[in-house]
């Protein structure tokens, strides 16, 4: 049997910096960081709070949109997939893993 694999990430949550943009390849890229809030009960029945931190990457039409409307506060809901990176640091190999953008609604 065959099992379909899905790489999909959908996020609500706010820009928790300002975007940066960069050129590579001839294309522009906007990169910022998204936190999330999770709300649980602990063992004891109290609500807790965590925050996630998320790197975001964003290419074509929504790097002008993030220039315009992109600020550090900003209510996003983002749908995209998982990217990991890999290199090398004093012999070590290194993984970094993103998310890239493939639709964003500002809220």
């Amino acid at each position: 049997m065959r099992i379909q694999q899905m790489n999909h990430v959908n996020l609500i949550g706010q820009m928790s910096s300002e975007p940066t943009f960069v050129e590579a390849g001839g294309k522009k890229i906007a990169r910022f960081s998204l936190s999330t809030k999770e709300t649980y009960l602990d063992e004891e029945g109290n609500t807790k709070d965590t925050k996630n931190w998320h790197s975001i990457t964003a290419w074509g039409r929504w790097v002008p949109i993030l220039e315009q409307l992109g600020t550090k506060g900003q209510a996003l809901a983002i749908e995209g997939r998982l990217k990991s990176r890999f290199y090398n640091t004093n012999g070590k190999r290194q993984s970094f893993t993103e998310i890239e953008i493939n639709d964003l609604v500002i809220l």
